[in-house]
């Protein structure tokens, strides 16, 4: 008999009524809610009841503790898989940093839902079943940490929230999803070819600050945060790489300062790269010292950049090719 470890977080996945239109996220313990979702019959299933938390109430310590709780159920080598249940407005966020932050061979599974337990046609228990079958199959061994969402199978670097309630709640843009479960019987289609990992235990997980980029936009922000002790920055601009002038100067006082920026884009598809040389544009950012960061969105690349940075990597431009 297979054996799952399921570890629960708290979220709408695990939600009360509190009164008509109002619940209580997270107000199912994780015994609770393993009893109403009838786990499927032919596994050995351990529940490790962590949290009882809103997702946006996670941070980089409870992610880390999450992360210590897998590691601890993979000590035991007869473990075939762990699920972690998580609300999903901060899903991708955590299930990517357990994706940089942890190194076993066998899957790892974060799943959630959009409706609560109580609601007419909820995704709970058909989410939660399907991560069950897809951290015991073989098949999504050394693929890294994955997102089982409406009956598909995401990579967590890649996956992201794209509506606020519709149960196909999560997508890929660009690369698609891995598989599929139906019925029960898990299909793969395509696995990453690369899984990168980074210690970084007992380090101090540093701030990483995301500044958004718009037209008229300047240094307000950018100053904010250096004045702050910020160690890194995530700037979200626009198309290739681009930025107002208006906030070059605060990006250079940063830089000079020591602190890590990374440019972004905002747009769903495609890389960060040089192809402009006025200023503001990614070549001219580029030869500041700010690290370009290829197709990451910005909350992945601020959760990377926190990670490398708590790691003590060097080589935090050559880790974003990645």
């Amino acid at each position: 008999m297979k054996k799952i470890s399921l570890i629960t977080t708290g979220g709408t996945i695990a939600s009360k009524e509190m009164s008509k239109g109002l619940l209580d996220s997270g107000a199912l313990s994780g015994g609770e809610l393993a009893s109403l979702c009838q786990l499927p019959d032919g596994f050995d299933i351990k529940v490790i009841d962590l949290f009882q938390k809103p997702s946006m109430h996670i941070n980089f310590d409870m992610m880390t503790a999450v992360k210590e709780a897998i590691e601890k159920e993979l000590e035991d080598k007869s473990v075939t898989g762990v699920v972690v249940t998580h609300g999903t407005d901060s899903l991708e966020e955590t299930a990517y940093f357990l994706d940089l932050t942890t190194n076993d061979s066998r899957p790892i599974v974060v799943t959630g839902s959009q409706r609560s337990p109580q609601e007419v046609g909820t995704d709970v228990y058909s989410n939660l079943r399907n991560s069950i079958f897809v951290a015991a199959n073989e098949l999504l061994h050394d693929v890294g940490v994955l997102v089982v969402f409406n009956e598909r199978i995401y990579s967590a670097r890649y996956v992201k929230k794209v509506h606020a309630s519709n149960l196909q709640g999560f997508e890929s843009f660009g690369y698609g999803y891995l598989g599929i479960i139906d019925n029960d019987l898990v299909s793969v289609y395509q696995k990453p070819i690369y899984h990168e990992s980074y210690e970084i235990d007992g380090n101090e997980i540093p701030r990483v600050e995301i500044v958004k980029c718009y037209t008229g936009s300047d240094g307000l922000f950018i100053d904010a945060a250096v004045q702050n002790g910020v160690q890194g920055i995530v700037l979200e601009g626009v198309g290739r790489g681009q930025v107002t002038p208006y906030m070059l100067d605060s990006i250079q006082n940063a830089l000079d300062k020591g602190v890590t920026v990374v440019m972004t884009t905002s747009a769903e598809e495609g890389k960060v790269y040089p192809a402009y040389g006025y200023v503001g544009s990614a070549h001219d950012l580029r030869s500041r010292g700010v690290i370009l960061g290829e197709d990451y969105d910005s909350k992945k690349a601020r959760i990377k950049l926190a990670v490398l940075l708590a790691n003590g990597k060097r080589d935090i431009e050559q880790a974003f090719k990645l």
